[in-house]
């Protein structure tokens, strides 16, 4: 993933040092860390299952909605730091436009606190450290419990 940015940086003539990424908003790390995600769970889905397109998709739904990924925050927590913990909250008690009709408060501000979290360490190049989470969450993913969310 760093190579992306590094790509991007160089196309643009500008690089994300650890300020300008601590200064960005946390709705757009979030949004950032969205689309991280996403490509995450489709790209694990399609190396894992050999099904057809709309399966993947029901099975995609349960990891990147908002419960399910406010289930994964509540479940990898005591595995981050402090500082991942301050972006989390930071994400979680920003305040968005707008609230998706299937998700309560509660799970909306945690998965866009884990989208933060997710975003941020993209963005500060912490691929590794990225990495790491990603696995716990795959590592501790429950079969059966609403299809494959972690």
């Amino acid at each position: 993933m760093r190579e992306l940015l590094e790509r991007l940086e160089k196309r643009l003539n500008k690089k994300f040092d650890e300020l300008d990424v601590r200064m960005v908003h946390p709705l757009v790390l979030a949004y950032i860390g969205d689309t991280i995600y996403d490509l995450f769970v489709r790209t694990y889905l399609v190396m894992a299952y050999n099904v057809p397109v709309h399966q993947l998709h029901v099975k995609a739904i349960d990891f990147v909605r908002a419960k399910g990924q406010a289930d994964t925050l509540r479940h990898i927590e005591k595995f981050l730091t402090q500082e991942e913990l301050d972006i989390v909250r930071r994400g979680r008690n920003a305040k968005p436009g707008t609230m998706p009709r299937n998700a309560t408060v509660a799970d909306y501000r945690l998965a866009t606190g884990f989208e933060s979290l997710l975003g941020y360490l993209y963005l500060m190049g912490k691929d590794e450290r990225l990495f790491e989470i990603l696995d716990y969450i795959l590592d501790n993913a429950k079969e059966g419990e609403k299809g494959e969310r972690g």
